[in-house]
């Protein structure tokens, strides 16, 4: 996989187009996830996904080796940023988000088709916690969580793309998940199985 995706990178740097396409095809599931992750709805995740894929095919002669993959994922968090500093100066609402803040769309939670219709909403109810959840983290701890305990990435990697190291990774890491947890504690929507003995 390492090789063919070596192969890919080599040819869109050439200019075939059909190459780094097949690199979007291979990433375009976790750079979304990522951007969704990180900025909050269905609609702006998907500009700022293809916004990333832009700026990758515009610098990809600038790939030096290494990681592609950390490489690509550095471009999507920084475009995710961006978007965060614009809506800092220019806070809006999303229509999709005002209407329906059962946001759907992401489709990362598919149904498992044998578990209950309560199992099933209480799934969703925890999934749309987690992202409001996640919502009021820093920047900087956001990125690492989504990073490590959803895309389940190495402390290293995480470090290559958030451009720290690993001891930095690893306390917003830690910073993040109790935010994250005592969040999720308030609302009663964290599992028992997830709690700590004390706390059950």
């Amino acid at each position: 996989m390492v090789d063919e995706e070596l192969r890919l990178v080599a040819a869109g740097q050439r200019g075939d187009v059909e190459s780094f396409n097949q690199l979007v095809r291979l990433y375009e599931g976790r750079v979304y996830n990522l951007c969704y992750r990180m900025v909050g709805d269905a609609e702006s995740a998907a500009d700022a996904a293809q916004d990333a894929f832009f700026a990758a095919y515009r610098n990809l002669k600038s790939f030096r080796g290494g990681s592609f993959r950390s490489w690509l994922l550095r471009i999507a968090s920084n475009t995710c940023y961006d978007v965060l500093r614009a809506r800092k100066r220019r806070p809006t609402t999303s229509l999709d988000a005002a209407f329906d803040s059962d946001d759907e769309s992401s489709g990362f939670d598919p149904p498992d088709p044998g578990e209950s219709p309560i199992d099933t909403a209480l799934r969703q109810e925890l999934s749309a916690a987690i992202q409001h959840g996640l919502a009021g983290l820093p920047d900087d701890q956001r990125i690492v969580l989504v990073l490590c305990d959803i895309q389940g990435m190495a402390y290293d990697e995480i470090a290559d793309i958030t451009g720290t190291n690993i001891g930095t990774v690893k306390s917003r890491l830690s910073r993040g998940r109790a935010r994250l947890r005592d969040y999720l504690k308030a609302g009663e929507l964290l599992p028992a199985r997830y709690r700590h003995e004390r706390e059950t």
